[in-house]
């Protein structure tokens, strides 16, 4: 199907600069309420039990709304679906802005849960506007994107948090996503795609929601509800069996949801296994070292930092992605995106090592988390790269969807393990409960053994050394 565009003309800088605007207001969402975790019972007149949806809530519907989205992109086009990504968070900010109490928060973050599906879109977008020479630098960049609106969003919100209404949180939000939303308008063009759109697959949609959020719900409230309780081996059950049904009937559809024989080719999993490993280790230290930093100096290991300065000292390793990026592109041009996924995975590991030795300081933190950032910007440039690299050109949005699903499912076994060992290694200060300094020593190393095991995993991937930006070009001009 091949639609007009607005303009003739592709600015490759543009163009990157808008997608990579895109992704970095999309991961603001993910850090956005973190300084407001403790204030929402009182803020929403609600309990504590009860506001952890706000967080849980953008997780799940992130996690269900992504293949969604990168299917819809891939029948469809990508700039139809970037732009109906945008609709949500604008309206999910407004919603949020505006609640008085805890449900109406709840949908809110709902709602801004459905624009993360604009990073893997993105992504595969710059294989269809870019030449081939710029395309995995890129491909860099818009990963890093993550880190980077993770890098911004915890300092501004506290800042905001800590010297205005949290209201402004949402507003401020509405508006950047406004704004994104016209420039996607105004400089991506239409993208031809790859023959008829075909039938959307809403029986593998529902079923494959089905099996995400039984299976994302038990993981991240495992911990709070009990591992053993009937409710969480009741979800845990489910999960397995509606993915099981999902999966054979994905294999006798003629138009799936997710195309599961490219998902199985080895290149392709391979590099899925080693992202949800890889994002474990991501957000080990995400969990980790804020709280780390903030907990009071009397505890003889905490470094007494105000939850501003926390994300300050946060920020430096979330920007560390960005400079990185161009740095591990030209890393997989020289010697191929395998070899930068696994030297990725071994600095994060290296990032570990450093902050259980460094962690009684903050100047020691900062240096570890840059670390461990610098080998998450190598990893997350390799990963679509590969990914890219092993499946049809017409089905790249829904294979970077599916990829940035495993990241996801990784996040969320990385916060059930961590929250698990902390609750599990505490002691009592002043009548509260607080995690021991073992407790963070653990999971620090087992943030740096994933990592190990993603270095593993890497190498076995089966792969050719060819870019994915030698795939075909569409035919449209490109002004530099």
């Amino acid at each position: 199907m091949s639609v007009s565009t607005p303009s003739s003309t592709v600015r490759p800088n543009a163009v990157l600069a808008v997608v990579a605007s895109a992704g970095i207001v999309a991961a603001l969402m993910q850090t956005l309420v973190v300084p407001l975790l403790g204030q929402l019972p009182q803020i929403l007149h609600s309990t504590a039990s009860n506001t952890t949806w706000v967080v849980t809530a953008t997780l799940l519907v992130g996690a269900v709304v992504t293949p969604v989205a990168g299917r819809l992109g891939d029948m469809y086009g990508k700039r139809p679906v970037l732009l109906a990504s945008i609709v949500p968070l604008i309206v999910g900010s407004i919603v949020c802005a505006t609640a008085t109490s805890v449900l109406p928060m709840i949908i809110g973050r709902g709602l801004q849960g459905m624009g993360v599906g604009i990073i893997p879109i993105g992504i595969s977008a710059m294989r269809d506007l870019l030449p081939p020479e710029r395309l995995g630098s890129a491909i860099a960049l818009i990963s890093a994107s993550l880190g980077i609106g993770g890098a911004l969003g915890l300092p501004i919100a506290a800042a905001v948090v800590e010297n205005s209404d949290w209201r402004m949180l949402f507003w401020g939000c509405a508006v950047l996503a406004a704004i994104v939303g016209v420039l996607i308008y105004l400089v991506i063009p239409e993208i031809p795609t790859e023959g008829p759109a075909g039938r959307f697959d809403y029986l593998g949609a529902i079923g494959l929601g089905i099996g995400l959020v039984c299976l994302l719900l038990a993981v991240s409230k495992g911990a709070t509800w009990g591992w053993t309780s009937a409710t969480i081996l009741g979800l845990f059950a489910a999960a397995i069996v509606a993915i099981l049904i999902w999966g054979r009937y994905e294999l006798r559809t003629s138009q799936p949801l997710v195309d599961l024989r490219v998902t199985a080719r080895p290149q392709v999993l391979l590099t899925n296994a080693t992202s949800v490993v890889v994002s474990m280790a991501m957000y080990a230290q995400a969990l980790l070292i804020p709280q780390l930093l903030q907990l009071p100096k009397s505890t003889g290991f905490g470094l007494g930092q105000s939850m501003f300065a926390m994300g300050l000292w946060m920020a430096p390793a979330g920007l560390t992605m960005m400079v990185i990026s161009p740095v591990g592109a030209r890393l997989s041009a020289l010697r191929g995106p395998k070899f930068t996924l696994a030297a990725g995975c071994a600095v994060i590991a290296a990032g570990y090592a450093a902050s259980l030795i460094l962690m009684g300081s903050t100047w020691g933190i900062l240096a570890a988390t840059v670390i461990i950032n610098t080998g998450v910007g190598f990893a997350y440039g390799a990963m679509p790269a590969l990914i890219m690299g092993a499946v049809p050109v017409s089905e790249t949005a829904a294979a970077n969807s599916f990829n940035t699903l495993m990241r996801a499912i990784g996040t969320s076994i990385s916060a059930a393990v961590v929250g698990a060992i902390l609750a599990q290694m505490t002691f009592s200060v002043g009548g509260h409960m607080l995690p021991t300094e073992n407790g963070f020593r653990v999971g620090l190393l087992i943030g740096g053994g994933v990592a190990i095991l993603g270095a593993v995993l890497a190498t076995t991937i089966p792969v050719k050394r060819v870019l994915p930006g030698v795939a075909p070009q569409p035919k449209v001009a490109v002004r530099v």
